[in-house]
């Protein structure tokens, strides 16, 4: 035997220990995924009806409420900003602010309703994979959020020259609106995806289902910090909007977005994210946008517009993104869902959690609106309304990606909220107009005259 010959044949069996070895990884690796479906499979979802029905309202019920103590936070906020000297300056700050919200709000329910469903399968269990999978996703969140920032921030521009055709508007103008949405979305989606994370990991350790919490929690944490952070910028960009000051921020702003997507690139597991799933979120921004122009337009003539606004399209979504995202998993998972229970849980969870928001408004009289029995009766007549069709927009819609071949993850919830905020803010102010015309509760705003101002 000549030694090429014995170097060749030392070398294949390498080569086939070398296989084999990796082959007994794969099987070990398949297996521990399977035993961790199985206990996921054995632990979460029980095929009983009182003990599904149970875990999901014990665990969605807190989420919710926390939910709304956010989502009122975030009106009185919207509420307090409306009298703010740059938003009293820049109106089109009112066509910007649920375009943003609804953008960010989208992005961060995708990435908790894509890491609920990696958590339910098992896929955050193994270390290297969970640390792929939320550094991938938060610096896709990077990207998605700097995008969504200067989408918003040129979109709602141009929507206020559509809308006041006649006012002066200039360069610097614009520019400020872009770079103070890029800004507080990017420094937001930062703070939130790692709460996100941390939150679905945590779930997943106590074996709580991500599916029923994490939607909720994302949505009015996020508007909170993402309304803060909005208005601390724009009152300090304020003071130098006639500077190159925003130009600098728009230019260092869009020069990260190519650096956290080289990264995204070279990450195997959210590649494919980067260029999919825009077409939802810039057509949800399109049709929030037509929320933002009917906000724009009550909020100075109706009390309370700017302050139930967020409670109610926020908690109709937060309930039908719940539904949505334990959809999803269930189809992933190859699972059966009992859709009319889940239903009438969810929308029976509305009940209690808008009662209590009701009682809050009349005990600190938030507001200053006009409380009356009709005033709470229609409120909560279009609160059931909004979340019933919520809901439904969330089953079919669900189905209907899936049967294309999308994952539903990354294509429902913007629509579904998108739509909501549209339908919601729609009743909402048919509701007011009705209660002001028919006597049932006094919602106008009074004019300002000369004797109110002295």
């Amino acid at each position: 035997m000549t030694a090429p010959d014995y170097v060749e044949i030392k070398l294949n069996d390498s080569l086939n220990d070398q296989h084999e070895d990796d082959h007994l990884l794969d099987k070990e690796a398949h297996t521990a995924l399977l035993n961790t479906e199985d206990k996921y499979n054995n632990a979460v979802y029980d095929n009983t009806p009182t003990t599904h029905s149970h875990s999901l309202a014990l665990q969605a019920l807190p989420s919710l409420i926390i939910s709304v103590i956010g989502l009122v936070f975030a009106g009185e906020l919207m509420d307090d900003f409306q009298h703010l000297e740059v938003f009293l300056e820049t109106t089109e700050l009112f066509i910007l602010l649920p375009i943003l919200l609804n953008l960010k709000g989208n992005l961060e329910m995708n990435l908790a309703a894509r890491l609920s469903t990696s958590s339910n399968l098992g896929e955050l269990d193994y270390g290297p994979t969970r640390r792929s999978l939320i550094f991938g996703n938060l610096c896709l969140l990077q990207v998605q959020s700097l995008v969504a920032g200067a989408t918003a921030g040129l979109s709602s521009f141009a929507l206020g020259l559509l809308t006041k055709p006649g006012s002066s508007t200039s360069y610097y103008e614009m520019i400020f609106m872009t770079s103070s949405a890029m800004v507080a979305a990017s420094i937001s989606s930062a703070a939130l995806g790692v709460f996100m994370c941390v939150l679905i990991v945590i779930c997943r350790r106590f074996n709580i289902d991500p599916d029923n919490i994490a939607c909720p929690l994302a949505s009015s944490i996020g508007d909170i910090v993402t309304l803060v952070i909005l208005a601390a910028i724009t009152s300090f960009i304020h003071e130098n909007m006639e500077s190159l000051f925003s130009t600098f921020l728009f230019i260092c702003m869009t020069l990260l977005i190519p650096v956290f997507g080289s990264i995204v690139w070279n990450i195997s597991s959210v590649k494919h994210l980067l260029f999919s799933g825009w077409t939802p979120l810039i057509l949800a921004m399109v049709i929030s946008s037509l929320a933002g122009i009917i906000l724009e337009a009550y909020v100075e003539q109706y009390k309370g517009v700017a302050l139930l606004t967020p409670v109610l399209i926020g908690l109709a979504g937060n309930l039908g993104s719940i539904y949505a995202s334990r959809m999803s998993t269930c189809l992933h998972a190859d699972m059966k869902e009992e859709y009319k229970a889940v239903e009438y849980i969810l929308l029976g969870m509305n009940v209690p959690v808008q009662l209590v928001f009701m009682f809050i408004l009349w005990v600190f009289d938030m507001g200053k609106l006009n409380y009356t029995i009709w005033f709470f009766l229609a409120y909560f007549l279009v609160t059931m309304i909004s979340t019933w069709i919520c809901l439904k927009i969330a089953k079919y819609m669900t189905h209907y990606f899936w049967s294309l071949g999308y994952d539903p993850d990354n294509y429902v919830i913007p629509y579904l909220t998108a739509s909501i905020d549209v339908i919601g803010t729609i009743l909402l102010v048919g509701t007011f107009i009705v209660l002001t015309n028919t006597g049932g509760a006094d919602m106008s705003i009074p004019p300002i005259t000369n004797s109110t101002i002295s």
